[in-house]
């Protein structure tokens, strides 16, 4: 039998195979579950998404009450009548700032505020304009408020209303287009507003011309003269006045203007005496 040769080198020959770095592997190991869970959260939230807008847009989820408070003089009707189309809205995806400008837009809104409640109402509540008087402008009334907004036209629905005539608030032709000029309504306001800390001069109150950006004038009730005032201390002016008026009636039987702008002074200008028609011969 002949021999079976064999061979010279008897080293065990390991495959030219490079082991993977530790730090690879943990990095792997790590980073699968991590991508396993960002994958089902957004799963998840397109699915919550999804569920989200279905639901917005059930009729179950839509505008279909709308309470309106606050409201005195405007009424609900106008209320609602401003919001002309949010009944029937999603109440989850309808703007409800957009609507709030469209009936601060109202005259007799000041401010306003909607507040969603579920499943179809949404609730308003009105803050009104508080007019101080009653401009006479171009021979027309209007209800005007602090800053010489106008609020609406004077009329009979509006009897119940115990306020000035304001005279003077018209604002010069072409001016920012505005009907009333806002420094004199400032001054008309702020002589109200004095005036009002005193209630009985208050009501006494009849007449207010700002005509004089600088110098307020007014009339009381059953008073004929016209009373200036200038641009401030108005209600220490009047009341020194009327402290003094019946002394004054003694001197002066009928007064046409007094001039209480200067303090440590009264400046009287008596009516002129109507001349009685000469008796025929």
């Amino acid at each position: 039998m002949s021999a079976v040769a064999a061979p010279a080198d008897r080293r065990f020959r390991r495959a030219h195979v490079k082991p993977a770095r530790k730090g690879t592997q943990r990095w792997r190991a790590l980073a699968s579950p991590i991508v396993k869970h960002v994958a089902l959260a957004a799963a998840v939230a397109y699915t919550l998404y999804r569920v989200s807008a279905m639901a917005a847009d059930a009729q179950t989820l839509r505008v279909d009450r709308i309470v309106v408070g606050g409201n005195e003089r405007i009424s609900r009707e106008k209320v609602v009548a401003a919001l002309s189309g949010l009944r029937g809205e999603s109440i989850l995806r309808t703007d409800l700032e957009a609507w709030r400008a469209r009936l601060v837009a109202s005259p007799w809104v000041r401010d306003a505020a909607l507040r969603r409640s579920l499943p179809a109402t949404v609730e308003v509540v009105v803050w009104e304009r508080q007019p101080i008087g009653i401009a006479r402008i171009s021979g027309d009334m209007y209800l005007v408020d602090e800053r010489g907004v106008i609020i609406d036209r004077y009329g009979p629905q509006y009897a119940d209303v115990d306020l000035p005539i304001i005279d003077g608030l018209g604002a010069a032709p072409g001016k920012n287009g505005a009907m009333t000029d806002q420094t004199r309504a400032e001054l008309a306001a702020r002589v109200v507003a004095e005036l009002k800390t005193r209630p009985a001069v208050a009501m006494r109150l009849s007449q207010l011309d700002v005509t004089n950006a600088h110098d307020a004038s007014v009339i009381l009730s059953g008073d004929r003269a016209v009373i200036q005032l200038g641009e401030d201390q108005f209600l220490q002016r009047l009341q020194a006045y009327l402290d003094l008026a019946p002394a004054l009636r003694e001197r002066v039987e009928e007064i046409d203007h007094v001039d209480l702008r200067f303090d440590d002074r009264i400046y009287v200008r008596p009516a002129k005496a109507e001349k009685k028609p000469k008796p025929r011969r």
